[in-house]
């Protein structure tokens, strides 16, 4: 179930006036308009407005000709008849947030009073009401920063707050005022006549959202949506009575949805926990039963040592002086032979496997290289037909198995300062989110947030190392060996020292078959998520 599909259909009802029935003894919102703006205009007459801030006020009103009109202070009107998407109920009316409210009112209280404050770290986005605030002194934050009180809506100004959804209603401030980011638009209701939570449903629907963006000025990075936006976007404004019985209505579908969510969250958690329990049954030899007629893994691993020995005397490769082979001694403990260093491992070995596995490092089983870019990048990237697929961290799904297609390409000349791949090879991010494994469909060329590992097909079924490498075993390896640098990263020595039981060819297919088998019987529950 799509739970942000199910919230935004419930907004979209209430605003629309159809998520409850219109009561015909409630006070109209035409009358209610009347006495926001006879409030506006007592608090100018007051000092707690100024003329300004009520001249751009409107008043919005059906004609006789059934079309929307806006009558502006200098008296003129103009039909608005294209910015109306939708009808509402009789009772109801449409005006501008400016209008109904001020946007961004300013304190005047006493410097020594203490009052909330509140980062933009502290308001939750989503479609949560929630933040958290410390106590901060008047005097101390009254400049520089975003003025606010009990009641006001806050909605996050800048990317990519905005568009996740940063606004709240605040409540339950320190003396009833607070300050924070600069990063806010405020928007006060007058005198409770139109209730800030109803108006909060306004900014957390995606029609906001995406209108707001369409406004956006300022450096890449550093954009905002402008106070305009906010003040002349167009409500729909029910009865006061009705606003209230709108606002149990969403809480009690929110309550019912935050119970979908949570029930999602514990399925989501428990498909992972199969799924990792599955993987740690597969490297341990747990899954599927073990055939004494296999070729075991050690005959797998000494061929392929003959083949490289001979590949070194014809020359056409050279040794690795760090190549190991572990073995069990006549004690049953485990050694490492590196050159003509002996040492034990037993402290390495996690736990017993099947006795026709062996363990390796991984790298004494692939050839493992580095990506690389050709600099400065810009120069290279190409719309050219003959260009060549740069594959990029970035194309790919976090939770994807294949590398498919890419978004650049590259200029051939890119090649000679990149690293080449190949379909079948296997890409491992090395550095941000490392340790993720992929399988290439394409032939391009890597950058060097990319370990290749080469010819994975000699030693293993390929759907085997995926599972293998995607296994919590493997990454949480991985993890030790890349901490301790200023950024956690992989490289080829890391990689290549990690210990793996690799079982005989005929099993590891097996255990694919197996893996498969019980990843077909989850997906359903995945596909309900």
């Amino acid at each position: 179930m799509d739970t942000k599909a199910l919230r935004q259909k419930i907004l979209d009802l209430a605003i629309r006036g159809k998520l409850v029935p219109q009561d015909p003894n409630d006070e109209p919102a035409s009358v209610l308009l009347e006495r926001i703006r006879a409030e506006k205009q007592r608090m100018v007459k007051d000092g707690k407005l100024k003329p300004k801030d009520i001249k751009n006020d409107t008043v919005i009103f059906k004609g006789d000709d059934n079309l929307h009109y806006e009558k502006f202070s200098d008296g003129t009107v103009k039909c608005i008849e294209d910015e109306i998407p939708f009808d509402v109920p009789d009772n109801w009316e449409w005006v501008r947030i400016k209008t109904a409210c001020v946007i961004n009112p300013r304190n005047s209280i006493d410097d020594n009073t203490e009052v909330s404050f509140v980062p933009m770290a502290n308001i939750k986005e989503g479609y949560a009401n929630k933040f958290i605030s410390d106590i901060r002194v008047w005097k101390k934050v009254k400049k520089g920063y975003t003025h606010f009180a009990d009641n006001d809506i806050g909605i996050a100004k800048i990317t990519p707050c905005f568009e996740n959804k940063k606004s709240v209603v605040f409540s339950g401030l320190i003396n009833g005022y607070g300050a924070g980011t600069t990063e806010l638009h405020i928007v006060r209701t007058i005198s409770s006549l139109v209730i800030p939570e109803y108006l909060l449903n306004f900014v957390k629907r995606d029609d906001f959202i995406t209108g707001g963006v369409l406004t956006f000025s300022g450096d890449v990075g550093q954009q905002r949506v402008t106070k305009d936006y906010v003040a002349n976007y167009l409500f729909t404004l029910p009865p006061l009575n009705e606003q209230q019985r709108i606002l149990n209505a969403v809480h009690n579908a929110n309550s019912l949805i935050e119970s979908i969510e949570k029930s999602k969250d514990n399925l989501i958690r428990d498909i992972d926990k199969t799924k990792s329990k599955i993987l740690d049954l597969a490297i341990r030899g747990k899954l599927v039963p073990q055939d004494p007629n296999d070729e075991p893994a050690s005959v797998l691993l000494e061929r392929i040592r003959a083949e490289k020995e001979e590949l070194i005397k014809q020359g056409k490769i050279k040794r690795n002086k760090k190549e190991s082979v572990i073995f069990k001694g006549s004690d049953n403990s485990y050694y490492e032979k590196i050159g003509n260093d002996i040492i034990c491992i037993d402290d390495e070995i996690p736990f017993e496997t099947p006795i026709n596995w062996q363990w390796v490092r991984l790298g004494s089983t692939v050839g493992i290289e580095r990506g690389g870019s050709p600099r400065p990048i810009k120069s290279y990237i190409t719309t050219d037909s003959n260009g060549i697929n740069w594959i990029k961290i970035g194309d790919v799904d976090k939770d994807g198995k294949y590398i498919t297609n890419t978004k650049e390409k590259i200029k051939p000349t890119g090649i000679k300062k990149s690293r080449e791949v190949y379909p079948g090879n296997f890409l491992l991010t090395n550095s941000m989110s490392f340790g993720r494994p992929y399988i290439s469909k394409i032939y391009g060329c890597i950058h060097d947030g990319w370990l290749v590992l080469r010819n994975p097909d000699v030693v293993f079924d390929i759907n085997f190392l995926y599972y293998l490498l995607s296994s919590n075993y493997l990454y949480n390896q991985f993890v030790i060996k890349a901490s301790g640098s200023t950024v956690d990263n992989l490289n080829i020595d890391k990689v290549s020292s990690a210990l793996i039981c690799l079982p005989p060819l005929k099993e590891q297919t097996m255990i694919v078959n197996q893996i498969e088998k019980i990843i077909r019987l989850i997906q359903p529950f995945e596909e309900l998520l």
